[in-house]
């Protein structure tokens, strides 16, 4: 649906992900009733859009993502206080203190504004985004959902603001979406961004992929037609398959490390097979390396080996007639929801479970801890560095927007690192003490130095000393987390040593 396009309250009930009953719906309309009127008049910068197509459209992203009613009804309400006549506490005398407290979170991020260099703009919002996320996710989903209309309809702005919004977008809002697990809005607000931050590369992108998905859609649609025979002649009930490329600026971040050679690029255009269950993703790779000769290497379970932010799905590589290279994607509905709408889709399942009952950070309608340890970890480690700006800054860039690797202790439970973290980083994961008296360490069983950079899946053991404690100066220079940096600090300074 295009963000132009003007729809209606209906259009939003329509793609709630879930069964409304007659209170929700009345709760719903009743918020986008008060929006209407209070927005009367007011335009947006395209001067043809009445205002409340923004609340409209807000609301339609967080249904899309299967949040729930009293989410969606603070998406219709989250300008009010700040842009009309109606004040926050009367839409808590009207909706509830839970509504007005998600209208009011809103309201304090949309305050939060690019000012000077990167380095401010990381300061300045990512410490309250973060911190928003750990006292209720739902304020970040509705700031996510603002900002992707926004985004949607950023022509309409002068140059400047054109730019200063697409980097705060670039910056801060695509790696929480990712971080978050919400694939579909992640690449989204990277193309948007794409497009005004580097229109030259982002025109030669967007060229480039149509000219390579011209060439090769029949081939695709050939490869899933006569993977839709071999799976249903085999007993595999498919859900859903069909042809689709990479986001644009996903590509081109790929392109810069291949030297721009689309050649080398062997995800460009795939296939994806949604099925039923997990036992069906397995058969279902079996029957397509069976029609189609896969690439060896070029296997990847995410599956059974998940990525940090819960993206699971199977991906392999196979030579498609006329000697193309074609990655094939196999999940079940549940990986995709979870690929496409991350943390949000667990409303998804959990409405259909407990039937329309919210659940969010720091109530007893909590998003699972396992779901979250990431969120709760970051305000901990918020705590323990006080004030210390550079100490966050940096430890924001490496703990939570690197990319992150799996790592696994002896006994099978999983380690979760940023990429090129060490053995040291490893042991202070496990525990402080762990950490502090680790002598030496071992990868799949074969000595390994403590600067060491731990690859994906490794299994790593920690030598210990129980005599003394071993934190040195020098295990500073190349520990990567600041939870390590943190604690070998704390060990120094007790002893005199910083």
């Amino acid at each position: 649906m295009s963000s132009h396009e003007e729809i209606t309250i209906d259009t939003v009930l329509k793609n709630i992900k879930f069964q409304l009953d007659f209170k929700n719906e009345a709760l719903i309309r009743s918020a986008y009733e008060l929006a209407e009127r209070a927005h009367l008049g007011q335009k947006r910068k395209s001067i043809i859009d009445a205002y409340i197509q923004h609340p409209l459209h807000t609301a339609l992203n967080l249904a899309i993502i299967g949040l729930g009613a009293k989410t969606i009804t603070a998406g219709l309400l989250h300008d009010v206080p700040e842009d009309t006549q109606v004040s926050l506490k009367e839409i808590e005398q009207k909706f509830g203190k839970e509504i007005a407290s998600l209208v009011d979170g809103v309201t304090k991020l949309g305050k939060i504004k690019l000012r000077g260099t990167k380095e401010e703009l990381y300061l300045e919002n990512l410490r309250k985004m973060f911190l928003a996320m750990a006292s209720d996710i739902r304020v970040v989903l509705i700031k996510l959902a603002d900002r992707l209309h926004n985004m949607e309809t950023l022509e309409y702005l002068p140059p400047e603001k054109q730019q200063r919004i697409a980097l705060e977008t670039m910056e801060v809002f695509a790696p929480i979406a990712n971080r978050l697990g919400i694939g579909e809005i992640k690449g989204r607000l990277e193309d948007l961004s794409f497009q005004y931050l580097d229109p030259e590369n982002y025109a030669y992108t967007e060229k480039l992929l149509h000219d390579q998905y011209g060439q090769r859609k029949k081939n695709i649609d050939r490869i899933v037609n006569e993977l839709k025979k071999e799976l249903l002649r085999e007993g595999i009930d498919v859900v859903a398959i069909f042809g689709r490329t990479k986001h644009l600026y996903s590509l081109f971040q790929k392109l810069k490390r291949h030297d721009m050679d689309i050649e080398k690029i062997y995800d460009l255009i795939g296939i994806r097979i949604i099925v039923h269950d997990l036992a069906n993703c397995y058969e279902t790779l079996g029957i397509v390396h069976k029609k189609y000769r896969p690439l060896v290497g070029r296997i990847k379970d995410y599956i059974s080996l998940p990525k940090p932010n819960g993206y699971q799905s199977i991906h392999t590589t196979i030579f498609g007639p006329g000697g193309d290279f074609l990655e094939v994607q196999i999940r079940t509905k549940k990986m995709d929801d979870e690929a496409e709408y991350g943390i949000a889709s667990h409303w998804i399942y959990s409405e259909k479970k407990r039937k329309l009952k919210n659940f969010f950070m720091k109530s007893k309608h909590a998003v699972p801890e396992e779901e979250l340890v990431w969120v709760n970890q970051l305000r901990e480690w918020q705590s323990d560095i006080g004030k210390d700006d550079q100490e966050f800054m940096e430890g924001l860039r490496i703990d939570f927007f690197k990319n992150h690797i799996f790592a696994f202790t002896p006994r099978g439970d999983i380690i979760d690192l940023p990429e090129d973290a060490t053995p040291i980083d490893f042991a202070y994961r496990v525990h402080s003490e762990v950490g502090n008296r680790a002598t030496g360490a071992k990868a799949n069983g074969k000595m390994i130095t403590l600067d060491y950079k731990i690859k994906n899946g490794e299994v790593i053991e920690i030598i210990t000393s129980r005599n003394h404690k071993n934190p040195s100066h020098d295990w500073i220079k190349f520990v990567r987390t600041s939870l390590a940096k943190g604690q070998i600090k704390k060990y120094l300074k007790k002893e005199g040593l910083l």
